[in-house]
């Protein structure tokens, strides 16, 4: 195994441990010229690559290439065999927690039978639909708490799409839409 010093083991370790094996930032207290005799050395030993830095997902800069651009520093391969790391090892743990970041799709809320929730999806699935008037008498809400159950509970939580129209004969009518 390469004879190290800490501070490249440090750097080299901790770009490791990122996603696409990024070096930055840089031990505390290393900057200036310092940094760019440690950086400019391994890049010599092909330990560390610069690269172009995607300023869109928040890459940090190496240094700014004066076009509004900037670079940002990568280990190599043969910085992790340096390490003691396969590189293959690295590329698993990387699409490892790439994948783990990915939540899995969260269930769909669904109502529990024999509550008033239940009643008043049965009246509005209906072909008919409900009218405001059909839904206190059935649920012994007020009309605001209706209102409030069908805009928060079915619409928001449950994600079911009420339809309101006016009927001339019976007045404002709420149905739950069937899907195309």
């Amino acid at each position: 195994m390469t004879k190290l010093t800490e501070t490249q083991s440090i750097i080299l370790s901790a770009g490791a441990q990122r996603l696409d094996n990024i070096a930055m930032p840089l031990p505390k207290g290393l900057h200036g010229a310092a940094a760019k005799m440690v950086v400019t050395k391994m890049m010599t030993r092909g330990w560390l690559q610069e690269v172009d830095a995607n300023l869109r997902k928040g890459e940090p800069l190496w240094r700014e290439t004066g076009d509004g651009h900037g670079t940002t520093l990568v280990v190599t391969d043969a910085g992790l065999l340096a390490i003691g790391i396969e590189p293959v090892v690295v590329q698993t743990m990387a699409a490892i927690r790439k994948n783990a970041n990915i939540a899995p799709a969260p269930k769909p809320p669904t109502p529990r039978a024999g509550t008033k929730q239940a009643l008043l999806i049965a009246l509005l699935q209906a072909p008919e639909g409900a009218t405001m008037e059909a839904i206190i008498a059935a649920t012994n809400w007020q009309a605001h708490t209706a209102r409030g159950v069908i805009s928060g509970a079915l619409k928001k939580k449950l994600g079911l799409v009420v339809t309101s129209e006016k009927d001339l004969r019976r007045g404002r009518v709420y149905r739950i839409s069937q899907p195309d």
